[in-house]
């Protein structure tokens, strides 16, 4: 019972927070200004109580296994969670189902806890749909937007047609190789070509979820339709979540294909950039801005993936690294697009031209993540991508490189024009002063030091390799 207590802490805990939000739920019900407060107490209580007891073991007959570096990877979504709340507190103390909105994305959160823990395809599959699932209803929670429905729609059809792919895979998986355990897979894997379909299959279905060209056409139309805080989770958590378990499929269980999947990978990163930043540049909604800026953002952490390091494990600590940036860059960003779309509705780029005359705080917390997304130094991003890139220059492919780095240089305009807009474009109409609530501003300020201090801190990428 305590090796059950301690391997499944995170589960377990999250559940626990679950439940209580469901008994609030059911019962007399607490005000929005009280039960808020509350969920932001215990995703905290959870984020730290995250460090704790992180021991390596297995349960349920090798179907579950911790390590060290996978609670770490739990925590990193934990914290994800956590700075939602804060900077997306004003549309969520205004809606009026918020237990209904935390429970689903607490579900959605647990799903993945069991999709980075799974060492079984079988329960892979089912934490994958848990994870998916909840996210299509809170797609949808701006019941009175067409966008929202819209967006939603979208989102459940794309996820049952990558599901039924994923489950085609495993199934071509299991046919050849006898076997849906992950560790025996590894060992019984011999390059077919019934095996190469299988595998093919399988990557689709990951390609999906994390909006690899050309699986993301799905991605504009979803973060446009759903409120900032859904388009923040889809952004950040949901595509780490996959990322760190993509990761280990490819490094500990399809190793013996490296010769397969590195050549789609390399040829699919270097897709899924050039159309992401060619997109990003066309884009006026700020929502669909973002969404082609994480396209291409997903295109670099598939560039890491692509060296030779993953024996000794630099792949992985730089994407886990690289992760964990993108969470305080991108919720930077999406925060203060949350603030702004909450409180004057707007939510185009040309409506930020001029925001820094009347809204110095918001300006500086924005240009910092675009800073960091597009990998300027002294920011975290400059140092993430310089990792990713690095590792995926290992194996001396200079060309790719050459085209990553130009690829690099394109997103410095998209990013540096809303930075311009903000700082250097007059506007007779600048927009109006803009109230950060004590939630949102502690929220920005968090995101804000972390994109400062993980690039300045060179313990966090030695922890994280340490691990």
């Amino acid at each position: 019972m305590n090796e059950f207590l301690t391997l499944m802490k995170s589960e377990l805990v999250l559940t626990g927070i679950i439940f209580l939000l469901l008994f609030i739920k059911i019962g007399k019900g607490i005000k929005n200004e009280s039960l808020l407060p509350l969920i932001q107490v215990l995703l905290l209580a959870n984020f730290i109580f995250g460090f704790f007891l992180n021991q390596p073991g297995r349960l349920f007959g090798d179907m579950f296994y911790t390590t060290p570096v996978i609670a770490f990877q739990k925590n990193i979504l934990n914290l994800g969670v956590y700075l939602i709340s804060l900077v997306c507190a004003d549309w969520l103390r205004k809606t009026p189902h918020l237990p209904e909105f935390f429970l689903l994305m607490l579900s959605a959160l647990l799903g993945m806890f069991f999709m980075i823990s799974s060492a079984n395809l079988l329960i892979f599959y089912l934490s994958l749909e848990l994870a998916t699932i909840p996210v299509a209803a809170m797609a949808n929670f701006d019941l009175e937007k067409k966008r929202s429905s819209e967006g939603a729609m979208k989102m459940i059809l794309s996820s049952a047609f990558s599901s039924g792919v994923l489950l085609f895979g495993i199934s071509l998986i299991y046919g050849t190789t006898g076997t849906i355990s992950l560790p025996l897979l590894g060992e019984r894997l011999d390059g077919s070509a019934l095996q190469i379909l299988a595998f093919i299959f399988f990557f689709s279905a990951f390609a999906f979820k994390l909006s690899v060209v050309p699986f993301h056409l799905w991605t504009a139309d979803v973060y446009e339709g759903s409120p900032i805080a859904v388009t923040s989770f889809l952004s950040v958590i949901s595509k780490g979540a996959v990322a760190f378990i993509f990761m280990t499929m490819l490094f500990r269980v399809f190793e013996p294909l490296h010769a397969t999947w590195h050549l789609m990978l390399v040829i699919l990163s270097i897709a899924t950039m050039v159309v992401g930043n060619i997109f990003a540049l066309r884009q006026q909604n700020i929502k669909r801005f973002l969404a082609f800026s994480s396209i291409a953002q997903v295109g670099f952490i598939l560039v890491a993936l692509t060296g030779q390091d993953y024996r000794y494990h630099m792949n992985s600590t730089a994407v886990i690294y690289f992760v964990l940036i993108y969470i305080f860059s991108n919720l930077a960003a999406f925060g203060v697009a949350a603030v702004v779309s909450e409180k004057t509705g707007r939510e185009n780029i040309d409506d930020f031209r001029g925001f820094y005359k009347n809204n110095p705080f918001l300006s500086w917390v924005l240009a910092l993540a675009l800073f960091s997304l597009a990998g300027i130094p002294p920011t975290a991003g400059f140092f993430g991508k310089l990792f990713l890139i690095t590792t995926g220059a290992s194996d001396a492919n200079y060309w790719y490189i050459i085209v990553v780095a130009l690829n690099l240089i394109v997103s410095l305009y998209y990013y540096l024009r809303l930075v311009r807009a903000v700082f250097m474009d007059k506007n007779e109409s600048a927009a109006e002063a803009v109230p950060v609530n004590a939630p949102v501003r502690l929220g920005l300020i968090l995101c804000g030091a972390g994109i400062l201090l993980t690039g300045v801190l060179s313990w966090i990428f030695d922890y994280i390799h340490s691990l």
